[in-house]
């Protein structure tokens, strides 16, 4: 078949059943050590790649890793809907990472500190302003919209759905920062919009939102 190569090459790649039956007990007493936090990602992955017997679990968690990714491939092969929703968050993802990498623009987006602290602080940051800026243009659209239904205009939801809040036309980046309004009290954030989604489905409901 035409899709043999995403498996890997026939008679290689093949899970190992019996590897996962017998170490069965080994991978559920793990499995409940990480859940009941027993024991640290990090620490976990040291010690399966140290020993013969823990080798022997690691090798065992790795089948099983190879038949959920096989569940999964399988399933996005075959379900178009679950293809779109992985193509829309994918979108959604690369789209604020290229959102995030804009706003962040000093030293090209390059985190230059050796020391994990700082690195971690770099991080957040951006995160920070970019999700500030994010929630200032959702308010601008809102207003728009309020605006164009005050003046008769009928909101589509599929229209509204599609208007992405990663806008950065109107942000001045090297342009004027004013100070004198920091002790303005803005005026209380409205959520609601008057517009009906219950006709779309879930998701763009969701997105829309």
């Amino acid at each position: 078949m035409h899709t043999d190569a995403l498996f890997g090459e026939v008679g290689r790649n093949v899970i190992d059943w019996d590897l996962i039956e017998t170490h069965l007990k080994d991978l559920m007493r793990v499995t409940v050590s990480v859940r009941e936090g027993a024991i640290s990602s990090t620490l976990l992955l040291k010690r399966l790649r140290s020993g013969s017997r823990r080798n022997a679990t690691y090798t065992a968690f790795r089948e099983v890793g190879r038949v959920i990714r096989t569940v999964q491939l399988l399933r996005y092969l075959s379900d178009a809907p679950l293809r779109g929703r992985v193509t829309a968050a994918t979108n959604k993802v690369e789209a604020f990472n290229g959102f995030s990498d804009w706003v962040r623009f000093g030293q090209r987006g390059t985190v230059r500190a050796n020391d994990p602290v700082e690195q971690e602080k770099d991080v957040k940051f951006t995160s920070l302003l970019a999700n500030l800026v994010i929630f200032h243009n959702t308010l601008d659209i809102a207003d728009v919209v309020r605006e164009l239904q005050a003046e008769g205009e009928v909101i589509d939801p599929l229209d509204l759905a599609q208007i992405s809040p990663y806008l950065t036309e109107h942000i001045m980046r090297f342009g004027e920062y004013s100070t004198h309004e920091l002790g303005i009290a803005p005026d209380d954030y409205d959520a609601h919009l008057d517009v009906d989604f219950s006709a779309l489905g879930k998701d763009v409901a969701e997105a829309a939102r």
